[in-house]
């Protein structure tokens, strides 16, 4: 096994345990030896000089592809050990100078025109229904969830969620509500039921909007939520509100001035907009090249810094800002305890090492929000100063029993 590895390793694990073991078998230990090991077997000669030269990348293909297998412990606790110690850096050295590269390629990367959003799309949110039934609450919310009190459930954690974001709108009965990234219609389902509100749902994922449309029509609300295939710069209207939860990752960051520009032509004047999206805490960046490849591409979680200049060219006032921490990292662990749980259902549906693809996806993006500064912003913005009460009071959601929506049942997927 190469000696650049091992040098990797050492350099990087200072807390915790890292065992490799070679082809051949011989043991590295690295790190804290009286902690319990993370042992992991590399399977071919190759895969450690391939981790060395693009370890970001290497280390989820080689884990999909059986090249590296865990012997002590599992994927997750390998990608906490490792995140654990990195924090928000990379590892120093050369591994510097990679991220450097991958952030001067990132507008070309996040080029997100209508053709190749719609083809990013359709990678991630086409696959089988019945994969995301395994794991997801039954509204189908694909988001942070906000944990309000200990012991609270998956289901209970999005329905707070639905909750603060209603009351952060400001809904009142009749109000004109565009949805954009609507997802399977959980959250059009839930403001139009419980708020009254007109909804208009917007996806560019085909498979999200059948189930969307089905799920309204079982709910009996298909006359006042309407979901359509279309990318938000074709959208025309006024809306008195507008809400996109967790959308606003596949814009990209060359296209932030025309997504916040055709959001304030959107709006009526005293109208409001909630944009809830991952974020980073630490500035800037580049989307982690395995996760730009197989997961989202043309994905990004921006900083702030550069959201905020964009929403003040377009004219919009920012309201409220909350950053919700740990939340994501709470809820991504449960997706990955439900996805485990129902392993073998995701198996009959693809393979597994699709299944190690997905489990390597839910752990890594866990981490990144307990070690790596991910964090999730809620950005409130209106057209006018007196759109919104002078107080957040109104922003206290009423309590989960007043405002318990009726769950569309789930259409066959």
């Amino acid at each position: 096994m190469t000696p650049l590895l091992l040098g990797l390793m050492r350099r990087i694990i200072r807390e915790g345990h890292l065992r490799i073991i070679a082809p051949e078998g011989r043991v590295h230990d690295i790190g804290d030896l009286g902690a319990v090991p993370i042992a992991i077997r590399l399977r071919d000669r190759r895969v450690a000089w391939d981790l060395v030269r693009n370890p970001q990348l290497t280390l989820g293909e080689a884990y999909m592809d059986g090249r590296m297998t865990m012997e002590q412990g599992d994927i997750a606790g390998l990608l906490e050990l490792l995140a654990r110690n990195m924090k928000t850096g990379f590892g120093g050295g050369y591994l510097e100078w990679l991220a450097r590269a991958r952030f001067l390629a990132r507008r070309m990367m996040q080029g997100n025109g209508h053709t190749r959003a719609r083809q990013n799309v359709a990678h991630h949110y086409d696959l089988s229904g019945a994969l995301y039934d395994l794991f997801l609450d039954a509204d189908r919310q694909y988001s942070c969830a906000v944990f309000e009190r200990p012991g609270d459930t998956l289901e209970m954690a999005q329905q707070n969620k639905k909750r603060r974001i209603a009351a952060k709108l400001a809904l009142r009965r009749g109000m004109r509500v565009l949805d954009i990234g609507s997802g399977w219609g959980g959250m059009g389902l839930y403001l139009a039921e419980t708020h009254g509100a007109e909804v208009r749902g917007i996806t560019l994922s085909s498979e999200q909007l059948r189930i969307a449309r089905a799920r309204a029509a079982g709910a009996g609300l298909a006359s006042r939520v309407h979901f359509s295939l279309e990318d938000y710069r074709e959208t025309r209207g006024h809306f008195d509100r507008i809400v996109s939860v967790g959308m606003f990752e596949h814009v990209g960051i060359g296209h932030y001035d025309a997504y916040f520009r055709k959001i304030a032509a959107l709006l009526a004047d005293d109208g409001v907009a909630l944009v809830h999206s991952i974020g980073r805490s630490d500035g800037p960046g580049a989307t982690n090249p395995w996760i730009a490849k197989y997961i989202f591409p043309g994905g990004y979680a921006p900083a702030l810094s550069e959201v905020l200049p964009a929403v003040e060219r377009a004219g919009l006032i920012v309201t409220d800002i909350e950053i919700l921490r740990l939340h994501y990292a709470q809820t991504l662990k449960e997706w990955r305890r439900r996805f485990e749980e129902h392993r073998n259902a995701a198996r009959d549906l693809y393979d597994e090492r699709f299944c190690r693809m997905w489990e390597f996806y839910l752990a890594a993006s866990e981490m990144a929000f307990r070690w790596q500064g991910n964090i999730v912003f809620q950005l409130q913005l209106a057209k006018r100063m007196d759109a919104l009460p002078l107080t957040r009071d109104y922003m206290i959601p009423q309590p989960a029993a007043a405002n318990r929506p009726r769950v569309a049942a789930r259409a066959a997927g």
